[in-house]
């Protein structure tokens, strides 16, 4: 039992009565051995694990719990608990409930977005300010849905910046049509998901016996309308306010500070036994965090006994000078490189590091890098299998044709819509059996916003391509009038044709990954990609090259495939791929982290870089995010607790590129090292 190995804070959280509690775990004191306990201990006591809900950050983390919940129960008994991220768990209830859902990633409704955006003349405006691109907007939009807000959006983001405020109608009107397009098209993306949920909770009702959050200080209060949403007899949080550090993305700590104000019942434990950092780090971290306002009284406490270094500031004349002075330390370290991070608050602070390790032979692996799902040929895969559940998939098939020379997003939109037009709405249908012999290029009166003009569009006959090896069937689709179709297009689209015919009564995630593997569609996309990268400086293609490509892409298409083993839904699978890759890493060697990256994790030796003030703290977003010095705070002490053993802290004083002036971080004053005589100048 999970319980005898707890200390008395811990036992007394994991044992708490049914009601509100919340479990205050400070950075190193063991928050995920109480939860497993928690849930151990509920188990124990009779409560069916169909009837617990856990809520975690990451897919990852819930895993983890449940693999530990099963070394003290029955396997199958650990995975009846209801375990995942919100998204989910929305997910998987929306599923169950019958419901289709196809996700699709921020980057691609970006494009969308833009598309709607470009529409739009905000010259009329004799305004000062740029507008909003879309991209910026399409954020701002995430975080007005994650602070479920009471007024409009264009409202709201007069607010959020008043020189704006000439915008707000025009933002309004964007993001009305853009909804629009997304019901057109089917669109969901991972807000829209926990809308619909709340949706469904409000009227169907979900119910557990007890509920229990993790990370619960990171919670915004779209997530926390969900977890009020859901019936239950008791509620379980956990979390520390001095690591929330995601405000940027709709966080709010006051979820957490204002918990036993909210429920009359509220029980409130602390954790303070750190069982992670050495005595030095801690003290540097609670001299630091302290400057915070304290929402629940606590201060961390040493268990580790034993001599530690010291934390020690390295500061360096120019920032190049810190990047390859770090790289040189962690050389001369005898601390296995996977025992390493180098933690950042900027993304552009790796470059640097990074380089100079790969210049000295060391390894690294960088959060947030090129992953498997970000490979170009695993896109397009993913594309093509998204298409068939999803015929109204817009980007899934400007993504497909964009490996077409000369064919654009404009071009490729243009061929969705008539293949649209003339399947009667599906695209599939359009490509198979198109329901009219009309061209369906031809329009009348078009409105481009700043103007109305006649839009006369070329027609040629398909015969063109009665030599190339065409299906006679495919030849008589309308959507070969269109003089711009040329022969590489047409092989494209005939290809396009073949693939959906093959494939489109498929069911079986793994036999679908087959097809595509297998069709000339896939071969096309392969080749072009292939020829890309073995492409030298003067045009010439080394053949060497493209071999080795295409040896490579086979061997993702192979991963993809043996991917789809645990799958027998193809809407599960990829569903799964859209929820889950973002958590994936690769490789091996240092470990080069931003801090939102690090959260969660432990490493022996520890680098926090580029200590200075305006880029930790990080002025520059805390202007644009709405963030303020006590979260710049909290990340940092999320950063230095990171580090078990050795901790180093470093600053330039000169960026020479930028020809900057730097001075230290208020935070290095705050932990008392920016003392000459305490300082290892390097």
């Amino acid at each position: 039992m999970p319980l005898s190995k707890l200390n008395e804070e811990q036992y007394a959280a994991a044992t708490a009565p049914y009601g509100n509690n919340l479990i205050i775990a400070s950075a190193g004191t063991g928050k995920t051995s109480t939860i497993v306990a928690r849930i151990g201990y509920l188990l124990s006591k009779g409560v069916q694990p169909e009837d617990l809900l856990l809520l975690t950050f990451t897919n990852k983390a819930s895993a983890e719990m449940v693999e530990r919940v099963g070394r003290y129960f029955d396997e199958s008994v650990a995975k009846k608990i209801q375990a995942g991220t919100f998204h989910a768990i929305s997910y998987k209830i929306l599923k169950e409930s019958g419901r289709k859902i196809v996700l699709k990633q921020p980057k691609e409704l970006k494009m969308v977005l833009r598309s709607i955006h470009e529409k739009r003349n905000f010259s009329y405006f004799d305004a000062k300010v740029q507008p909003y691109s879309a991209g910026h907007l399409y954020d701002m939009h995430s975080l007005y849905q994650n602070m479920v807000c009471e007024e409009r959006f264009g409202e709201w983001m007069a607010k959020q910046n008043p020189e704006h405020a000439i915008f707000s109608d025009i933002y309004e009107d964007i993001y009305e049509e853009f909804k629009e397009l997304k019901k057109r098209f089917g669109y969901v993306d991972f807000n829209d998901l926990l809308i619909d949920f709340k949706t469904y909770l409000d009227e169907e009702g979900v119910k557990f016996q007890e509920i229990l959050v993790d990370e619960y200080q990171d919670t915004n209060r779209l997530q926390g309308s969900l977890i009020d949403g859901f019936q239950r007899e008791s509620l379980f949080c956990v979390g520390d306010y001095d690591q929330s550090i995601y405000g940027f993305n709709g966080a709010d700590i006051n979820i957490i500070a204002s918990f036993a104000d909210r429920f009359e019942d509220a029980k409130v434990f602390s954790l303070n036994k750190n069982y992670r950092s050495s005595g030095p780090i801690l003290t540097l971290a609670n001299r630091v965090i302290e400057k915070n306002p304290r929402i629940y009284p606590k201060k961390l406490e040493v268990t580790r006994q034993g001599n530690f270094p010291a934390p020690r500031l390295m500061i360096f004349e120019e920032l190049f000078d810190q990047y390859s002075g770090i790289a040189q330390k962690i050389k001369e370290s005898r601390t296995p490189h996977e025992e390493i991070a180098v933690i950042f608050r900027n993304n552009a602070s790796a470059d640097g590091i990074e380089a100079h390790l790969r210049e000295l032979g060391i390894n690294s692996k960088r959060k947030g890098g090129t992953s498997f799902f970000d490979a170009k040929e695993v896109k397009a895969m993913l594309d093509m299998f998204t298409i068939l559940i999803n015929p109204r998939d817009l980007m899934s098939f400007v993504h497909i044709f964009e490996y077409v020379k000369g064919v654009g997003g404009v071009f490729a939109k243009d061929i969705f819509d008539a293949l649209y037009k003339v399947g009667d709405g599906n695209i599939l249908e359009g490509i198979m059996n198109p329901k009219e012999k009309k061209n369906p290029f031809k329009r009348g009166i078009v409105n481009h916003q700043l103007g109305l003009f006649d839009e006369i569009i070329e027609e040629e006959s398909a015969a063109r391509f009665k030599k190339m090896g065409f299906e006679e069937k495919f030849l008589k689709n309308p959507i070969l009038r269109h003089s711009k179709i040329n022969k590489d297009l047409a092989t494209f689209l005939h290809a396009f044709y073949l693939y959906v015919n093959s494939t489109i009564f498929l069911e079986s995630p793994s036999q679908i990954v087959r097809n595509i593997i297998n069709s000339q569609l896939f071969e096309l996309i392969a080749e072009r990609l292939a020829t890309r990268r073995a492409q030298l400086k003067d045009g010439s293609v080394d053949e060497e090259m493209k071999k080795e490509a295409k040896i490579n892409i086979h061997r993702k298409a192979l991963l993809l495939q043996d991917l789809t083993k645990p799958y027998k839904d193809k809407y599960r699978f990829i569903n799964a791929l859209t929820l889950g890759g973002g958590e994936l890493t690769e490789g091996e060697g240092v470990n080069l982290l931003s801090i939102h990256a690090s959260k969660g994790l432990e490493f022996k030796e520890v680098y926090i870089v580029d200590l200075m003030d305006g880029r930790f703290p990080n002025r520059k977003l805390m202007s644009k995010n709405g963030g303020d010095l006590e979260e710049e705070r909290r990340l940092f002490y999320v950063a230095v607790t990171r580090a078990k053993d050795i901790l180093y802290l470093s600053y330039a004083k000169y960026d020479r590129v930028k020809k900057i002036d730097y001075i230290h971080s208020p935070f290095l004053s705050e932990a008392g090292l920016v003392r000459e005589e305490a300082a290892a100048t390097a």
